[in-house]
């Protein structure tokens, strides 16, 4: 049997963060119907971490990898949900833990942003004359912020007039500020494109930002599309090889 894939989201008060995270695991559960896919939550949300380990041990699952539903590699990945899985395989020592890899960065996700882009509206023909803001939920991480600048610069190079990276919170540029600067350097068509999973509070706060600026376009958060689903199993599927190179060594 593969291992259990346990997505762990960061929860939210808001219920559209966790009806986006279950579309999300239904749309990996379609691509991958050989894996069993689970949810749980880091916060505000129901089941924990700890709670659905219980029920797998209690289950007789043995192999678990969990995979942190994050763009960045920040606190929650690098701190949060280790403490968490410790705790837990120190409670349910029967439970073996993989922790995979964060979402980003990859390719996948800039198809993403693309794909939402042109649901939105923007015509493919437009992109050397368009300028993006690639707009990020923040973090206080330094490791996490250059991760956005330099995706920033790499999909520039593929053809955009421009791409300038913004944050909700916790560090500049805000959304509102990266807009007016690309309009003040000349730029005659500026789209937001959300680097967010799901909708939420600092999602709102983009969204607020780009209609005050005068944005031209606001693309969807990245949500469950096709390419967040396959980037979930891309990086279940490097956790797992690390689990079978581990055993046979």
């Amino acid at each position: 049997m593969p291992p259990v894939l346990m997505v762990v989201a960061h929860g939210s008060r808001d219920p559209r963060h966790a009806a986006t995270v279950h579309a999300v695991c239904e749309r990996v559960r379609a691509l991958r119907p050989g894996v069993r896919v689970e949810t749980a939550f880091l916060d505000f949300c129901a089941p924990s971490v700890p709670r659905l380990a219980g029920r797998l041990a209690q289950e007789g699952v043995r192999e678990v990898v969990a995979l942190p539903l994050l763009l960045t590699r920040a606190f929650h990945a690098k701190s949060d949900l280790p403490a968490v899985l410790r705790a837990a395989s120190l409670r349910h020592p029967e439970l073996t833990f993989r922790q995979a890899g964060v979402l980003g960065p990859s390719p996948l996700l800039l198809d993403a942003l693309e794909r939402r882009l042109y649901e939105a509206g923007l015509d493919p023909a437009d992109r050397a004359s368009t300028g993006v803001v690639l707009a990020s939920a923040g973090s206080s991480d330094p490791e996490a912020i250059a991760v956005i600048a330099e995706i920033a610069r790499e999909w520039r190079r593929t053809g955009w007039c421009a791409v300038r990276p913004a944050f909700a919170s916790a560090h500049g540029p805000r959304t509102e500020d990266a807009v007016r600067a690309l309009r003040a350097e000349g730029v005659r068509r500026i789209a937001v494109a959300p680097y967010v999973l799901a909708p939420g509070r600092l999602p709102d706060r983009i969204a607020a930002g780009a209609r005050e600026a005068g944005a031209d376009l606001l693309a969807p958060v990245l949500g469950a599309c096709p390419e967040v689903a396959r980037a979930v199993l891309r990086r279940y599927d490097e956790a797992a090889a690390r689990s079978l190179a581990g055993a046979a060594a």
